[in-house]
C-alpha cells in the first residue's frame, strides 16, 4: 500500500484520537508516524503493522500478545500506551492493526552507529548493562524479545530503551509463521544460531546471543557477521567462529570480551542462562582487570562556634557523597554507615574493614559571618596514610566550587574511570544565592525525617529557599516532595496536591535534564492519580540516574499501594542497593511476606532490623524506624522485644499518626485485635489517610475481616 493511501486511511481511522503528523520511519514490519495523542495532548509514535504482516497474525492473536506486553513496566523498556484495530469495513481504509508508544526526542542505536560507527568502551557497556537489564526483566516475567536489534533501541539522554517486543512476539506466535520469513525482515544479522536452524522453541539465551551481537557491533563498528545474502549470513551464524574482540578492539576489558565470547557460543547451553548473569560477568574482576574503587564520605565536623551550623556540615557531606554515588565505577558507602559513626573517632582502618572501602574522606567546616573554612584530607584504609588533603578559605559563596573541586580532587586520587557526562555531572552549582541554599539544606534534613511536622518545617523551608531563588530548579522538587509526602501519610485539600504538581512541573522546567526533578514530577503526577505518567516518569529519572535512590524507592512504593508485589520487592531491594535505607529494607520484607516468600521475608527483616538500629544509634528519636524495629521484633519472633520498641515509639511522639499506624500493626501480628483497632481508629482520626496501603499492608492481616475493620475502611472510603 503506498504510504499516502496508508496516511489517508489512517487519519481516517484514528482521526478521533490521534492526529498524525508525519512519517518517522518503515521497515520489514510496520511503518511508524508521528502524532498527537488528542486526549492526553502529547507527542506519540504510532507503528503500524504492514498489511501483510497484519494478516498473517491476525487481530485477535495480536491485541492478545500485545496485551501481555504492556504488562512490561521496566525502565528500559518502551512503555505502551494503547493498542488496537481500527478503520475497515465498506468502502473505508484498513483494518489497520497498531500501536501507540511515547515519542522518544533521541535517536535509534541504528542512527548513532550510523553516525559514529563505534562507540566509547564505557558507553557500550552502559548500554549494554541497560538493555541486559530491560531484557532480564522481561525473561522473568515470561517474555523474550525475539528480535533485539539496534532499530529495536532508542536513546534518551544517553540511556537506553527497549523497543518493539510485541510485534515480533505476535509475529513468530502466528500460525504459518517460518523463520525465513522472519528473516526476510531484516534481522538475520543479530539472530541466533538456533533460529537461523529453523528450531521452534526458542528462550532468553536467543535474546542474550542477539544482545551480544548488538554489542559486538558497537564496539567494532560492524556485527559480528556479514555476507551477501541472507541464507549466506544464516549459515555463518550457525557454523562460524566469531572474530576475538581483542583483535579488532584492543582495549575492550578483558572481563567485558570474555562475557561476549561466552554469550555468542552456538550452543545456548554453552551460554550464560540468565542475562542477569552476563550482565554481572561484563564487568566481573579478572586478574588483570581493573578494580572497582570504593570510598566512604564520613559526616564532616563542624568547626563552628556556632552548634546550629551542623546542618552546613552535614548538607557539604551529602551533596559530595551524592555527586560521587553517580561515577559509574566508584562504590560510595551508604549515607546510613557513614552517618552511624558520626562524632566518633575510629581508625581508618578499621572503618575500611567495616564497610569494605579502599579510601576514607573526612574533613571539617567551620563558618564564621560569611568566610567558610573547609578542611579535607583522603585516607587509604589499608595503611592509614594520606592520598590526598586540602584545605580553603573562602566566602561562603564559594561553597559549590569547594564541592565540586574536593569531588574532582578524589576522582584523581583514587584514578576512577569516568565518562565526560559523569565529570560534568560533579561540577552543579544550582543557586546563585547562599541563603536559598542553606534553607534547601535544612528542609532536606526535616525530609529526612518523615514525621508531619518535620515534613511541614521541610515544606516552609523549601519555600523560602523559592522566595530566594525563583529559578532553584532542586528547591522546587523539593517542595513537591515535602507536599506529596504529606498527602501520603496525612491528606489534605486537593490544594496541597495542586501545590506538588505545580512545583514539580516547574522544577521540570528549569530543569529538564535533572534526574530529581523528574522523581518530583513522578511523584507527584502518583498522588495525583496518573499512574502511567508516573511510571514513564520514574523510569525517565532512573535511566538518567540508575543509582538515585528516591526514584527507586517512591516507585517501588507505588507498585506497593496498587499490589504489585513482586516489582515492589525489586524496587525497594535496588532503593537499598543505591543507599543502605532501613525504610526500603523494611517494606522489602513486607513485600515478601505479601507474596508468601517467607524464607526470604525472614532475611529482610533480620537486615532491616539491623539497619534501622544503625539509624536509631545516630537518630534515637525516630519514632518511625522505632516502629520498624518493633514489627521486625515481632516478625522475627521476640515479641517482647517488639512491644518494648512499640512503647519507646509512642513515648518519642504520641501524636503522630504514622506512629499510631505502625504500633497498630505490630498488634495486629501479634493478634492483639482489640488494641490493634483501637490503635489503628486513633491513627485514622489524627489523620493517616492512605487507604490503598491500609489494604495492601500484610501486617494487618489477621484484622481484615473484622468488622471494625471494615467499617473503618468504609469511612475512609467516604471520608
Amino acid at each position: 500500500m503506498a504510504i499516502v493511501q496508508l496516511w489517508e486511511g489512517l487519519e481516517t481511522a484514528l482521526g478521533r484520537d490521534y492526529a498524525i503528523e508525519r512519517e518517522l520511519g518503515r521497515g520489514g514490519m510496520a511503518t511508524v508516524f508521528l502524532a498527537t495523542d488528542l486526549r492526553h495532548h502529547r507527542p506519540v509514535a504510532v507503528k503500524v503493522l504492514r498489511p501483510e504482516v497484519a494478516a498473517s497474525i491476525g487481530a485477535e492473536r495480536f491485541l492478545r500478545e500485545i496485551a501481555i506486553i504492556a504488562t512490561l513496566q521496566h525502565p528500559h523498556i518502551m512503555p505502551l500506551f494503547d493498542s488496537g484495530e481500527a478503520g475497515g469495513g465498506p468502502g473505508k481504509p484498513g483494518p489497520y492493526l497498531f500501536y501507540v508508544m511515547p515519542f522518544v526526542a533521541g535517536e535509534s542505536l541504528r542512527t548513532r552507529l550510523e553516525r559514529e560507527a563505534r562507540l566509547p568502551v564505557d558507553e557500550a557497556l552502559q548500554l549494554t548493562e541497560e538493555i541486559a537489564d530491560a531484557l532480564d526483566y522481561a525473561h522473568r516475567h515470561g517474555i523474550v524479545h525475539r528480535d533485539i536489534k539496534p532499530e529495536n533501541i532508542m536513546l534518551e539522554e544517553g540511556h537506553a530503551i527497549v523497543a518493539d517486543f510485541g510485534v515480533a512476539r505476535a509475529a513468530d506466535a502466528a500460525p504459518g509463521r517460518t523463520t525465513g520469513e522472519r528473516i526476510a525482515i531484516g534481522t538475520a544479522a543479530y539472530m541466533s544460531p538456533e533460529a537461523c536452524a529453523g528450531e521452534a522453541q526458542m528462550d532468553g539465551r536467543g535474546d542474550l546471543y542477539s544482545l551480544a551481537c548488538v554489542t559486538y557491533e558497537m564496539l567494532t563498528g560492524q556485527p559480528p557477521f556479514s555476507a551477501p545474502s541472507i541464507r549466506a549470513l544464516m549459515a555463518r551464524h550457525v557454523i562460524d567462529l566469531v572474530p576475538p574482540l581483542a583483535e579488532v578492539r584492543p582495549d575492550v576489558p578483558r572481563a567485558m570480551a570474555r562475557a561476549l565470547g561466552r554469550a555468542l557460543a552456538k550452543d545456548p547451553a554453552d551460554r550464560f542462562p540468565t542475562l542477569a548473569e552476563f550482565r554481572r560477568a561484563l564487568t566481573a574482576p579478572t586478574p588483570d582487570a581493573e578494580v572497582l574503587k570504593s570510598i566512604a564520605v564520613l559526616p564532616f565536623a563542624n568547626s563552628s562556634s556556632d552548634p546550629g551550623q551542623e546542618y552546613l556540615s552535614d548538607g557539604l557531606t551529602d551533596e559530595i557523597s551524592n555527586a560521587l554515588t553517580r561515577l559509574r565505577h566508584l562504590r560510595v558507602a551508604s549515607r546510613t554507615s557513614t552517618f552511624a559513626l558520626k562524632g566518633q573517632t575510629h581508625d581508618v582502618r578499621a572503618i575500611g574493614e567495616r564497610l569494605s572501602v579502599q579510601a576514607v574522606l573526612e574533613g571539617s567546616v567551620s563558618r564564621e559571618g560569611t568566610r567558610l573554612r573547609v578542611t579535607a584530607q583522603l585516607v587509604d584504609t589499608a595503611d592509614g596514610y594520606q592520598l590526598w588533603a586540602e584545605r580553603y578559605e573562602r566566602e561562603i559563596e564559594d561553597v559549590f566550587a569547594i564541592e565540586e573541586e574536593i569531588a574532582q580532587s578524589i576522582v584523581r586520587a583514587l584514578q576512577v574511570i569516568s565518562s565526560d557526562r559523569e565529570r560534568r555531572g560533579l561540577a552543579r552549582a544550582p543557586t546563585a544565592s547562599i541563603k536559598a541554599y542553606e534553607c534547601y539544606l535544612r528542609g532536606r534534613q526535616f525530609l529526612y525525617q518523615t514525621r508531619k511536622k518535620s515534613l511541614q518545617y521541610a515544606r516552609e523551608l523549601f519555600g523560602q529557599a523559592i522566595q530566594l531563588d525563583p529559578n532553584y530548579a532542586v528547591a522546587h522538587a523539593g517542595l513537591a516532595d515535602a507536599v506529596s509526602l504529606l498527602n501520603v501519610f496525612y491528606p489534605g485539600a486537593a490544594a496541597d496536591l495542586a501545590e506538588a504538581d505545580a512545583a514539580s512541573r516547574r522544577a521540570l522546567e528549569l530543569a529538564p535534564e535533572l534526574p530529581e526533578a523528574h522523581t518530583s514530577r513522578a511523584f507527584a503526577l502518583w498522588m495525583l492519580g496518573q499512574d502511567q505518567a508516573s511510571r514513564t516518569e520514574f523510569a525517565t529519572a532512573i535511566r538518567m540516574d540508575p543509582k538515585q535512590f528516591d526514584a527507586h524507592f517512591l516507585l517501588a512504593r507505588a507498585r506497593f499501594q496498587k499490589g504489585e508485589m513482586e516489582e515492589a520487592a525489586r524496587g525497594f531491594e535496588q532503593a537499598a542497593d543505591v543507599r543502605e535505607d532501613y525504610q526500603a529494607r523494611f517494606f522489602a520484607a513486607q513485600s515478601y511476606a505479601a507474596l508468601g516468600r517467607m524464607s526470604e521475608a525472614t532475611a529482610a527483616y533480620r537486615r532491616a532490623l539491623e539497619v534501622a538500629q544503625d539509624h536509631l544509634a545516630l537518630n534515637p528519636d525516630d519514632p518511625r524506624a522505632a516502629t520498624m524495629c518493633a514489627v521486625a521484633h515481632c516478625r522475627l519472633g521476640d515479641r517482647e522485644a517488639g512491644v518494648t520498641w512499640a512503647e519507646r515509639a509512642l513515648a518519642i511522639d504520641p501524636e503522630d499518626a504514622g506512629v499510631k499506624y505502625n504500633v497498630a500493626c505490630l498488634y495486629a501480628i501479634e493478634g492483639r485485635a482489640e488494641d490493634a483497632i483501637r490503635t489503628l481508629q486513633a491513627a485514622v482520626a489524627s489523620g493517616f489517610g492512605n487507604r490503598e496501603w491500609l489494604e495492601r499492608d500484610p501486617d494487618l492481616e489477621s484484622i481484615r475481616h473484622d468488622s471494625r475493620f471494615r467499617a473503618l475502611m468504609a469511612e475512609h472510603q467516604s471520608a
